[in-house]
């Protein structure tokens, strides 16, 4: 009987409600926007597909609605245009946070928050300094996505299922995110000893195109239709069962580090253990001495946006 309320029912925010009514991983949804008849029409348009999917009941309300969710998802805020990064977005995201977390908070108390908007790890950060909530209730969409991403274009290179590709991009859901090379896998095999007849074995020149088009597909996406919602709509819904669900599954999600790889006290993408708890502990992927220094530099990267903010 979980109760899911979503902050911001723009293309993101309805895509990831339409996502969770096709999954059947909630009974409730509250759609929350500044735009109140926009949030209505939203409503009732996904309602009237009632018949199609499980069990469900569709709602727009304010943040006091919120009250008895499980999960509050936040999509609010500044979207990225075409040339800029995400985080050109932190000045104006973070002042809306500043008056929305405590308002959710006092609704929920006792909701997890995933924040969704950008930059989602500085967001996050934010998100947990406001709340005051225990660090695994606090969790963005981070990474899974960009982990997505690269487990798509590795499954292509080679011509295997997704689903039998293990790879992983850490840091940053950003410029400075840093993908694993080095304990990417496909089936039980690691990528540098796999070798499949007629397809080429993954070299630098090849590892630079591919995270490149990682790194990259947000710009592109946004350059050709103005806006990312399908994947990403998607990889939240993911994060939104693996905490509905209590199921114990490792996703990137972005959490505040202690002591990973170095890194302490800003949140940041790893694999973590999502539970009905949150994400509750981390995977101690190895990352050789390359991967090490990259994900420090990204860590770097969200530190100084959050300094740049005063906290």
């Amino acid at each position: 009987m979980s109760k899911v309320a979503i902050i911001g029912a723009g293309v993101v925010g309805t895509t990831i409600a339409y996502a969770v009514m096709m999954r059947g991983i909630a009974r409730e949804i509250v759609l929350v926007d500044k735009q109140a008849d926009r949030a209505r029409a939203e409503a009732m348009d996904l309602n009237h597909g009632a018949m199609f999917v499980p069990p469900i009941a569709i709602a727009d309300g304010t943040i006091a609605e919120c009250a008895g969710a499980d999960v509050v998802v936040i999509t609010a805020g500044a979207k990225q245009k075409p040339g800029q990064s995400r985080l050109d977005l932190v000045s104006a995201n973070a002042a809306l946070f500043r008056t929305l977390i405590p308002e959710i908070v006092k609704a929920a108390p006792e909701a997890h928050l995933l924040v969704v908007s950008n930059p989602v790890d500085v967001l996050t950060d934010v998100a947990l300094r406001l709340s005051g909530l225990p660090l695994e209730r606090v969790i963005g969409s981070g990474t899974v996505l960009d982990t997505s991403r690269f487990r798509f274009l590795l499954g292509r290179h080679f011509d295997v299922s997704v689903s039998n590709v293990h790879a992983y991009v850490i840091g940053e859901h950003g410029d400075s995110e840093v993908p694993l090379w080095s304990s990417a896998q496909i089936g039980a095999v690691p990528l540098e000893d796999l070798r499949l007849p007629g397809k080429s074995p993954v070299d630098a020149v090849a590892r630079r195109a591919i995270f490149e088009e990682v790194r990259e597909a947000a710009g592109t996406v946004i350059r050709a239709k103005g806006v990312t919602n399908w994947a990403v709509g998607l990889a939240v819904t993911r994060v939104l069962e693996a905490l509905l669900r209590d199921e114990r599954v490792v996703l990137t999600v972005t959490r505040r580090l202690q002591d990973y790889h170095g890194v302490s006290g800003v949140c940041l993408s790893i694999p973590w253990l999502v539970t009905g708890r949150g994400a509750e502990s981390f995977l101690p992927v190895p990352l050789d001495q390359e991967e090490r220094a990259a994900f420090q530099r990204s860590a770097e990267v969200v530190r100084d946006a959050i300094t740049q903010l005063g906290f």
